[in-house]
């Protein structure tokens, strides 16, 4: 079969493999929109598809700060974002993949030692971290990345002051005597 005949019978094949596809999918969608379907669609409330701002000025806010506070490569956003998330993974002891990011951040020319030292403030701070509440984390994370020489207070600093003992009543006087 010559080369180019044999291209155009793949090509057919894989065009009409995918209007196949396509036309299932279309019939298994209609087959589910049923009169149930169509109940269970009017009882959900309808929220619009607009993506939330707030998280995306979130993260360029915090890649600002980045920036300012760090000298060099280690303030670069994809340094930033890559790190905090080879972090992040060592921290939830996905090691395989926290080293897959680990290799981009490298090839990015982002500095190795500053991951680690990012690390082991993390590690200092463990006990502060709340598992339950899902931003400790990540908000640890970007404070030990903009200072990773963080120290956590001791708990007797954080510990409010004992109150001062109340002073001593003063005696009665005595009672006049008849």
């Amino acid at each position: 079969m010559h080369p180019s005949a044999l291209r155009t019978n793949t090509l057919l094949r894989g065009i009409t493999l995918s209007a196949f596809l396509l036309v299932a999918g279309f019939n298994a969608a209609s087959a589910q929109s049923g009169p149930d379907q169509k109940a269970q669609d009017q009882s959900k409330p309808q929220t619009p598809a607009v993506p939330d701002t707030r998280e995306g000025q979130k993260r360029a806010d915090e890649f600002e700060e980045a920036a300012k506070a760090i000298n060099g490569p280690a303030g670069n956003p994809e340094c930033v974002w890559l790190g905090r998330r080879v972090v992040n993974l060592m921290w939830r002891d996905d090691l395989d993949t926290a080293f897959r990011h680990l290799d981009l951040y490298d090839r990015f020319g982002c500095p190795g030692g500053h991951v680690q030292a990012t690390f082991r403030c993390l590690v200092r701070f463990g006990a502060t971290i709340d598992n339950k509440i899902a931003d400790t984390l990540n908000t640890r994370i970007q404070a030990c990345w903009i200072n990773p020489n963080a120290q956590p207070q001791p708990a007797a600093a954080n510990a409010p002051a004992p109150a001062a003992p109340p002073a001593p009543a003063a005696a009665p006087a005595p009672a006049p005597t008849k």
